[in-house]
């Protein structure tokens, strides 16, 4: 029986480079390909995939800093990592935001707390509940 292949995600996106160097560097993801239009990360458990979005509609998308948070969208993407803490400064300096430590909450075993990515994509972080 074949292996199957991860379970993951694609975002379409406009500043795909930026992006890619977010979830290296807070998700703990490894860059596996890179292409004009598309860039393809990888974790030995998930897959995420980078899309670019056709010109048209990336120039009507504008980018800011901080990022405009998309709140209103069906999805939100999870990462496990070790350490929130240790997420919160990187997630800042690669151009995300995170809530205040405040707002993390405790749920089912692990612990968690939402950001977005540098074009908004809402994301939420978990690591264990010690």
């Amino acid at each position: 029986m074949p292996t199957l292949p991860k379970s993951g995600a694609v975002i379409f996106a406009k500043d795909l480079p930026r992006l890619a160097k977010f979830y290296a560097g807070v998700a703990g993801l490894t860059i596996v390909l890179t292409e004009p239009k598309l860039i393809v990360l990888e974790s030995p458990s998930q897959h995420l995939v980078l899309h670019g979005l056709p010109a048209s509609v990336a120039r009507a998308i504008k980018l800011s800093s901080p990022p405009q948070w998309r709140a209103n969208t069906a999805v939100k993407l999870v990462f496990a990592v070790a350490s929130i803490a240790r997420v919160r400064a990187e997630v800042a300096a690669l151009g995300g935001e995170l809530n205040p430590k405040q707002k993390e909450f405790v749920a089912r075993g692990f612990r968690a707390c939402d950001g977005c990515d540098p074009e908004g994509n809402v994301i939420q972080f978990r690591e264990p509940a010690v």
